[in-house]
């Protein structure tokens, strides 16, 4: 029997971010034994700063890819679709070309929501917004979300059954070897955006520093959001003497170098998450994580089993997990161990495509 034909849009890195981390996995990933695979690059960003930026050059570049897309479906014949979906008024109407044309084709249309932002951006936009993404909806076979927790986002478009579950999923290494720090490590590695909790984590150094004998190092690994963000958060620190170490955005075994250094993983954000891929990543390297309830974060991180939940926006809380930690080596390690534990049983690679084959076959079969 032949295998059916998937026809996948997303973004591929640079810049990394985590739709264009999820595509780069999907696209090496054994869904490709499962289906024959076509694959539509979206991206016309080089770097995070031009995000959200409009230029001349974006524009006919987006119109280039909708003729390259409408190419790919008279050459391939898709049997199905698969399109990320945008949550602002501007992206989602990016997203809706590719919609509307791949309807117009009369090809099965299975929509992904890669974050939890949404009702929120609709509940700001104007009724004929609104009125507008319903139409577009409800074309389309249904939508995978990043947690059971956010199938609520989709309730108003479509029935249970159409809303897929699928969290993000990778073969990540495994931590290996003692730790010979001197004193416990302590990682962030995001981008270095305030959305992601930067200013938080920094925040709650200087109070660890200012209150405590604590000893501690804190490594903050990303890529800077902007001069003032950046300026913001040096500002923060300056002559503060907090045992902090900044590095540039780095991926591949670099990245896990951080992991496998580390003893504690912070990633506090503020705004909106899907399932972030730097909790999995942690999660894999067996540490113990200091995170906030966002998007899916909060069916990975189990509070008081593999790390804590804490309240956004509260260096206090990070402060007094981080102290805690710290100061219990033995329960920082049965987190770790918890935290590799509940990555193996939910979220490698061979899980995710396995809940992606299910929800790509169920829209098939109907």
């Amino acid at each position: 029997m032949p295998k059916a034909k998937i026809l996948l849009l997303g973004q591929l890195p640079p810049p990394y971010m985590g739709p264009s981390l999820a595509t780069e996995i999907l696209l090496s990933s054994s869904l490709k034994k499962r289906f024959l695979l076509y694959h539509l690059n979206t991206n016309v960003h080089q770097s995070i700063s031009t995000i959200g930026a409009w230029s001349i050059d974006k524009i006919y570049r987006n119109i280039m890819l909708y003729g390259l897309f409408v190419s790919m479906i008279l050459r391939f014949r898709p049997d199905l679709i698969y399109i990320p979906i945008s949550q602002t008024t501007v992206g989602f109407f990016k997203d809706s070309i590719f919609i509307l044309l791949a309807l117009l084709f009369h090809r099965k249309t299975l929509l992904q929501l890669r974050g939890s932002n949404f009702q929120n951006w609709l509940r700001r936009s104007s009724t004929l917004t609104g009125a507008f993404v319903s139409f577009v909806l409800k074309g389309t076979e249904g939508i995978i979300v990043l947690g059971s927790n956010l199938k609520y986002l989709f309730s108003d478009y479509f029935q249970d059954a159409r809303i897929f579950v699928v969290p993000n999923g990778g073969d990540f290494p495994e931590r290996h070897g003692a730790k010979d720090n001197t004193f416990p490590k302590i990682l962030y590695l995001s981008n270095l955006l305030l959305s992601k909790g930067i200013e938080d984590v920094l925040n709650a150094a200087l109070l660890l520093k200012e209150n405590s004998w604590l000893r501690f190092h804190l490594d903050v690994v990303g890529a800077w959001d902007d001069d003032m963000t950046k300026g913001k958060i040096l500002g923060l620190i300056k002559d503060k003497e907090i045992p902090v170490t900044f590095h540039p955005a780095v991926g591949g075994e670099k990245k896990f170098e951080f992991y496998n250094a580390a003893d504690i993983f912070v990633f506090p954000p503020r705004g909106p998450e899907g399932h972030p891929w730097v909790i999995l990543e942690a999660m894999a390297a067996g540490l113990p994580i200091i995170t906030t309830d966002q998007g899916a974060i909060r069916e990975s991180v189990k509070d008081g089993v593999n790390g804590f939940v804490v309240e956004k926006k509260n260096p206090y809380q990070i402060a007094g997990r981080i102290k805690f930690l710290v100061e219990n080596p033995e329960i920082r390690k049965k987190m770790g161990e918890e935290s590799r534990r509940l990555y193996l049983e939910n979220f490698t690679e061979a899980k995710m495509v396995e809940r992606l084959s299910f929800a790509f076959n169920s829209v098939l079969a109907k």
